[in-house]
C-alpha cells in the first residue's frame, strides 16, 4: 500500500506514518512543519516528508498521486486558538481537507480522516454516540463538522470512499507539552516532573475520555481496511472507560511520578465541554476496533517516556 499522511510530523500523524512504515508500506509524509518537529519522525526513516501547506491544492494533488490510502491529520487544532484565529482555523480545517478530498478524487484513494469530539458540543446523553445530532461550540468544532459534511458528500456524490474518526482527548509519547495551547495529560506530566505548579481551569470537574495513542494508530488501521457499509460515516474512537475528571488525571499524575501538586486555579476556557465520553458500539461493529490500553497502564507509558525525555531537576 502506497500512502499519503497529512500532518505526518505532528502527534497523531507521526505515530500513523511511523507505524504503517515498520509494517513495509510506502509512506508520503506532508506537512508545513508550523507546529510538527522532524523528530517525530526520526524513528521512521523511510517516510519520505514533503514540506508543503494544506492550503496549497496543487501541493497536496500532487503528494497523493499513486496513494491508495490518504491518512488526513493536519489540522490547526485547539479550541481556544480557533476562539482567537477562527478565520485560520477554517481556511486549514476545512479548505485545506476540501483539498484532500479533491486530491484523493484524482488519485482514486480512499480517505480516514481526524474529526473530533468536540462537534458534540454539550449533549443530555451520558454517552456521546454518532446518532446524536452535532451541537460544536467552537469555531474548532465548527471546522471538524465542515469536513464530515464534505467527507459524507464525498461518498454519496462522487463515490469516494471516506471515513472520519472522531477523537476524544488523544494523549502519549511525544505529545508537545510546551506549546501555547498543549494537551491537559502532557502539561500535568511535565509540571508534576519539574515541581512546576499546574493550572486547572474551572472547578477541575469537567470530565473526558482520554485515548492512547496506540489505539488510535489502531483505529485508523481498522477505517483504512473497513468495508463499503463504513463509507461516507463518523466514527467515535475513545478510551473505552468511564470519563475521568481533571482532578483525577492530575491526582493519577501525581501518583505515579511521585509529586504533590498545587495548581493554579484559573477561569474555566469558552468553548470547553463539560464531560466527553464515547459510545464505541459503532466502532466494534463497523471497523472492528475496541481500544486496548486502560488509563493507567497509558499513563504510565507516557509518563515514563516523558522521564526520559524531560530535564527533570535532581
Amino acid at each position: 500500500m502506497k500512502a499519503l499522511v497529512t500532518g505526518a510530523a505532528g502527534f497523531i500523524g507521526s505515530r500513523i506514518a511511523a507505524r504503517l512504515a515498520a509494517d513495509g508500506h510506502e509512506v508520503i509524509g506532508f506537512d508545513d512543519l508550523s507546529e510538527g518537529t522532524r523528530a517525530n519522525l526520526e524513528d521512521a526513516p523511510g517516510v519520505l516528508l514533503i514540506e508543503a501547506d494544506l492550503r496549497d491544492a496543487g501541493a497536496v494533488a500532487r503528494a497523493a498521486e499513486g496513494c491508495d490510502v490518504i491518512f488526513h491529520e493536519g489540522a490547526k487544532r485547539s479550541v481556544p486558538r480557533s476562539l482567537l484565529e477562527p478565520e485560520l482555523t477554517t481556511e486549514v480545517n476545512v479548505g485545506g481537507t476540501l483539498n484532500v478530498l479533491l486530491a484523493a478524487r484524482s488519485a482514486g484513494a480512499r480517505v480516514v480522516w481526524a474529526s473530533s469530539s468536540s462537534v458534540y458540543g454539550d449533549q443530555d446523553a451520558s454517552a456521546q454516540h454518532e446518532g446524536l445530532v452535532p451541537a460544536p461550540k467552537s469555531p474548532y468544532a465548527a471546522s471538524k463538522l465542515a469536513g464530515e459534511a464534505y467527507a459524507t458528500a464525498w461518498w454519496k456524490s462522487l463515490r469516494v470512499p471516506t471515513i472520519s474518526l472522531r477523537y476524544f482527548n488523544v494523549y502519549g509519547p511525544r505529545q508537545d507539552p510546551m506549546s501555547e495551547y498543549a494537551a491537559v495529560v502532557p502539561r500535568f506530566i511535565v509540571a508534576c516532573l519539574t515541581g512546576r505548579r499546574p493550572t486547572v481551569y474551572g472547578d477541575g470537574e469537567q470530565s473526558r475520555d482520554f485515548t492512547f495513542i496506540d489505539d488510535v494508530v489502531e483505529a485508523n488501521l481498522r477505517a483504512a481496511a473497513a468495508p463499503e457499509a463504513a463509507f461516507g460515516r463518523a466514527f467515535n474512537v475513545g478510551g473505552g472507560e468511564t470519563p475521568t475528571s481533571v482532578n483525577g488525571l492530575l491526582a493519577m499524575v501525581a501518583e505515579l511520578t511521585g509529586a504533590e501538586p498545587e495548581p493554579v486555579r484559573e477561569p474555566a476556557r469558552e468553548g470547553d465541554m463539560r464531560r466527553t465520553s464515547a459510545d464505541m458500539t459503532l466502532t466494534e461493529q463497523l471497523l472492528g476496533h475496541r481500544p486496548a490500553v486502560d488509563m493507567h497502564e497509558g499513563l504510565a507509558r507516557t509518563v515514563e517516556w516523558f522521564r526520559e525525555h524531560v530535564d527533570v531537576p535532581a
